[in-house]
């Protein structure tokens, strides 16, 4: 659809106030209402913005005009449609803004609804929904009517399934992330598990499991499963998956926006100390309560788009319903996540669940996340961050090809707090400690590591040492004096013994 084509639609009785050649010719992705002074955070390209102009009054100077086209170019929207109805007409200021800055402008009628408007272009985009062949039955245009009409009313996915697949006789179909979670089911369709919807995805027969348009990457995509004997016409389900996409395009509009705020709240967090207030407010933006606790995930995916592992994680905590999160991407390039703390249980268990079904979807991918323990308070998300990173090197360290999720709170031994200190300053550490031993260039100095790692494991003991090295006493005695020379550790210290082991899990 383009946006010319709007005006050929009577019943709308829309106005063009200005707008020329190819601007009119400009394809219409979708449709947005607002009424905020700065609205382009909320925007994607090619949207038409439908505006009641609540945000303008006369009197009010021109820059504020300015800023709010401005957003809309800066944005990429195709046109502005302005409601007359609050100030019984279209202001010559906002007229002389869209025609500076190239923004199609049309004036709304009161007696014109924005969600006819919105009808009007779901419809026309609809048009000719299939590409496929003809010769099998095509979804009803009354069906297809309804479905827009449902779209218009924000109907959640279940309703839209359910009028989908209801002239079929409710064939039992369900919508499925790639990693089984259940977005929708019709009522015939079985209640699954996340772990039996994902396997039944990798397993569908040809013809009964179809990938939704969008921009989803391997991890959030979304599909449509038909189950058991369910028989419906290819095109039908390729028409109804398209409606499906129309509601994703919309979703992922909102999580866009979503994910804006989170990143301002998460850059807070990566600022170090931060205003109270200022943080509340960037919690409210978030949706998130203002009083703890919270906890902060932090995730990596080796080899990826940095922006998948934003996907990945965002797609693991909707595994766990009504969990508060804001979900982003920080300066540095990992995901990260703001969660309130309230039922973190629920939350934890979830990412463990989800996890092993994430890194499913592209195995060569390592796929890896850390998770700080709660805080009390907003003020402590910058502490909470570190945490998360620490937790995420040690998730790391211990699973470098795999996929693990590591909390602080399971940093309970020295080697799994070790895991979390950056490579390079473990190996530094390690050098410096064990001396000429860590560079292990001769036999001697090999044989040396082997003894300093027994006698040690043997908590000191010189006869248990002895029995597992196959050795005289007096021999090891003669190791660990040498290895105490190299080194210059007493190993009859405990603080030199530690060191020493600590020294050689670095390695």
């Amino acid at each position: 659809m383009h946006v010319h084509d709007l005006l050929q639609v009577d019943a709308l009785d829309l106005t063009l106030l200005w707008g020329e050649g190819a601007l009119l010719d400009r394809e219409v992705s979708g449709v947005t209402a607002t009424d905020l002074e700065d609205p382009a955070r909320f925007l994607q390209p090619g949207e038409l913005v439908l505006s009641g102009l609540v945000w303008w009054a006369p009197g009010d100077d021109r820059a504020k005009v300015d800023r709010f086209v401005s957003a809309l170019h800066s944005a990429g929207a195709t046109a502005l449609l302005a409601g007359e109805e609050t100030h019984g007409a279209v202001p010559d200021v906002l007229v002389d803004a869209c025609r500076d800055h190239g923004i199609v402008l049309l004036a709304v009628p009161a007696h014109t609804s924005f969600r006819a408007i919105t009808e009007a272009v779901y419809l026309r985009q609809w048009g000719d929904l299939s590409r496929r062949p003809t010769g099998h039955p095509a979804l009803p245009e009354n069906v297809r009517t309804e479905l827009a009409g449902l779209l218009a009313e924000n109907a959640g996915p279940d309703a839209l399934l359910e009028r989908a697949f209801a002239h079929l006789g409710g064939a039992p179909c369900s919508l499925l992330t790639a990693t089984g979670r259940v977005l929708a089911r019709t009522p015939d369709a079985p209640e699954l598990s996340a772990g039996r919807a994902a396997q039944e995805l990798r397993t569908a027969a040809a013809g009964t499991a179809l990938r939704i348009d969008g921009t989803a990457g391997p991890y959030d995509g979304w599909h449509l499963r038909l189950h058991g004997a369910a028989d419906v016409p290819p095109r039908v389900l390729h028409e109804i998956a398209e409606v499906i996409a129309q509601y994703r395009h919309h979703t992922e509009l909102r999580q866009a926006a979503e994910r804006r705020a989170a990143e301002a709240l998460l850059a807070l967090a990566d600022a170090g100390p931060v205003d109270a207030a200022a943080l509340a407010e960037a919690l409210r933006a978030c949706g998130l309560p203002t009083t703890g606790p919270y906890r902060v995930v932090v995730a990596t995916l080796a080899g990826e788009e940095p922006g998948e592992a934003v996907n990945a994680l965002a797609e693991a905590l909707r595994h766990s319903p009504g969990t508060d999160c804001a979900v982003g991407r920080l300066a540095s390039g990992e995901a990260a996540a703001v969660v309130g703390a309230a039922r973190d249980d629920g939350t934890l268990a979830a990412l463990d669940e989800a996890w092993p079904a994430l890194h499913a979807c592209r195995p060569p991918a390592p796929l890896h996340a850390g998770v700080s323990a709660p805080v009390p308070a907003a003020e402590g998300l910058d502490s909470a961050l570190d945490q998360a990173r620490y937790a995420l090197a040690a998730a790391r360290a211990g699973a470098p090809d795999g996929a693990r999720v590591t909390c602080v709170e399971d940093l309970d031994t020295l080697g799994a707090l070790l895991a979390g200190v950056p490579s390079e300053v473990r190996a530094a550490f390690s050098s410096r400690v064990l001396g000429p031993l860590a560079r292990g260039g001769s036999a001697s100095h090999r044989m040396l590591l082997e003894t300093l790692e027994v006698f040690l494991a043997q908590h000191g003991s010189w006869a248990r040492t002895a029995e597992a090295l196959h050795l005289h006493v007096n021999t090891v005695h003669y190791r660990i004096q040498r290895i105490e020379t190299l080194t210059g550790r007493d190993l009859s210290r405990l603080d030199h013994k530690l060191d020493l082991h600590a020294a050689l899990l670095c390695r």
